[in-house]
């Protein structure tokens, strides 16, 4: 075979081939997938899929635990604690109907809360609501006699600051600021936050007149060592 020959042979069979690769490339391209065909893997799909999975470090912190989330309140709940955001204020008293009791003005105000969420007078808890809180009884503006009026008609379940757990919005809170046994100050719960095992309570009052004062900055800060108690009302 001359050289020309040879060099006439080898054209044909490259342009043979070239035209069955392009055949074979159409088929790979337009053709049905086969159970053995995978999709294309780029270099970032490669580097990824034999990455190591991330691991935390000393430095990572854990998600934060939930808020519970407090139920609605009842119709007479949400009446008092209306009442107690509308009259905590020295300039909204409601003094004209209930009067105020100087600088010791907690229980009476404690106790108009508990009329607006429904509760009755009776002979040993009253007041005239004639604009003189001084002529209302022991228990409606004493927060000693009103612990001890609470206990002795059933009103509501005593509860420790070690049970927080079941306190909630429209309960009593009461304070022995120096631990001897009564009651120095009354206020009415305004606000539960449960974070976790966590709870911080906070409420309203007059006598440092509050509507979300922390039962916590009472006892450690306003009066440190101070006991807060409270009364779970049904």
């Amino acid at each position: 075979m001359t050289r020309w020959q040879r060099l006439g042979l080898t054209t044909a069979i490259g342009a043979v081939l070239a035209v069955g690769a392009t055949a074979l490339v159409v088929q790979a391209l337009d053709g049905p997938a086969t159970p053995t065909q995978t999709a294309q893997t780029t270099d970032a799909d490669a580097s990824a899929a034999t990455e190591e999975p991330a691991r935390a470090t000393p430095t990572d912190t854990p998600a934060a635990a939930p808020v519970e989330v407090e139920p609605a309140l009842s119709a007479p709940v949400a009446a008092q604690i209306d009442y107690l955001l509308a009259h905590w204020k020295l300039e909204t008293y409601n003094s004209a109907e209930w009067g105020v009791l100087g600088e010791n003005d907690c229980v009476n105000f404690a106790s108009q809360a508990m009329i607006a969420r429904g509760w009755t007078m009776d002979g040993v808890w009253s007041s005239p609501k004639n604009g003189n809180a001084y002529d209302a009884s022991a228990a409606w503006r004493s927060s000693t006699a009103f612990m001890n009026y609470i206990a002795q008609a059933g009103k509501a379940t005593a509860l420790t600051d070690q049970q927080r757990d079941q306190v909630k919005v429209g309960d009593i809170v009461q304070f022995d600021w120096d631990n001897t046994g009564d009651r120095d100050h009354t206020g009415i719960v305004t606000r539960v936050e449960k974070v976790g095992d966590t709870v911080a309570i906070s409420f309203s009052g007059h006598t440092l007149d509050s509507d979300y004062r922390s039962v916590d900055t009472a006892i450690t800060v306003d009066h440190p060592g101070g006991t807060a108690y409270y009364w779970s009302v049904p």
